[in-house]
């Protein structure tokens, strides 16, 4: 390989291989419009259990919201993280059991799993300690290790002229952010939109997820969700985690399930929901060209934000996020 060493050559192996699956990318990120008209639906259930009925409450705000994904293929990208038996800090699997569930019954050519770990890498060992391979059938078959798959170089990540991502994940018609709703100890909230930072392999960018550290995280959240637009969240709040967020945190048991195509809308209604001010948070004042934030462009679903507001305890220089009640 001519001094070329095998980090080196794994990427651009992938990318000569499939060159089509960037181009088709591009084709995608182009074709979406980057904020979309009028209010944004956002779906508020309440949920408060794992044993509750998750597949059909995840159907109920699929069809609320007005996504069709008839014919289409699905990845669902939970956050699997770290593992702490004692603390919630992954999506839950009852939770990816769910969607994978649901979105084949609402027709969906096909849905696959993904994900990469920004501290574990040894992603299959953390899916074991998490359940996933055990209460989810056939899971090997359906999950691919993002950190490891495939990849090809894309063009336009904030000021760098190309990254590289994972062909699974740049083929996929549907990206759905399972993301845990969780405070963040670096950027106050970690939800649909943070969660894309499994979207990076870390064979190509290290662990954990160097280069996004380097941007820095405002600007990588901003950058993944630009690239990434044909997308849907489904935010697991029925046991989040506030304080030291996001692996030493604590339980907190919210009881909900946040969803909708606008993960701006939805990442700042969950805010609202934690009792944090979501003008205060970096990324999303940032964000304003992807999507709404303000209350009077969100359609709220199902129940109100302000209904089920269950305040987080935020971590130290955070509490000044905290949201004033009307």
């Amino acid at each position: 390989m001519g001094g070329m060493t095998r980090r080196l050559f794994l990427p651009v192996a992938g990318t000569v291989a499939a060159i089509g699956v960037a181009e088709m990318a591009v084709e995608k990120k182009s074709s979406v419009s980057t904020k979309a008209q009028g209010k944004s639906p956002v779906v508020i259930l309440k949920a408060t259990s794992y044993s509750d009925e998750l597949t059909s409450k995840i159907v109920e705000g699929v069809r609320s919201c007005g996504l069709d994904v008839r014919g289409k293929s699905v990845l669902l990208k939970p956050n699997l993280v770290e593992f702490d038996h004692s603390t919630a800090i992954n999506t839950d699997v009852a939770m990816v059991a769910a969607a994978l569930e649901a979105f084949r019954s609402l027709g969906a050519s096909e849905v696959r799993i993904g994900e990469g770990p920004g501290h574990r890498r040894d992603t299959y060992e953390i899916a074991e300690l998490t359940r996933y391979r055990s209460e989810i059938p056939k899971f090997d078959d359906l999950f691919t290790d993002l950190n490891r798959d495939d990849v090809s170089e894309v063009p336009g990540f904030g000021d760098q002229a190309t990254m590289f991502f994972p062909n699974t994940a740049l083929r996929a018609d549907l990206i759905v952010s399972l993301a845990k709703m969780k405070t963040h100890h670096w950027a106050g909230a970690t939800l649909s939109m943070k969660n894309f930072f499994g979207l990076v392999p870390g064979s190509v960018y290290g662990w954990p997820k160097n280069k996004l550290h380097h941007l820095g995280i405002d600007n990588s959240i901003i950058g993944l969700n630009r690239i990434f637009r044909r997308t849907f969240a489904i935010v697991d709040g029925v046991v989040g985690m506030e304080g030291n967020g996001p692996i030493q945190g604590t339980p907190k048991r919210a009881g909900v399930l946040v969803m909708g195509s606008d993960l701006v809308a939805v990442d700042s209604t969950c805010c609202r929901i934690m009792g944090i001010d979501p003008g205060q948070i970096k990324y999303l004042q940032m964000a304003e060209t992807l999507g709404n934030t303000a209350e009077s462009e969100i359609e709220n679903r199902g129940e109100s934000a302000a209904s089920v507001r269950t305040d987080f305890e935020l971590f130290g220089e955070w509490k000044r996020l905290r949201l004033a009640r009307s």
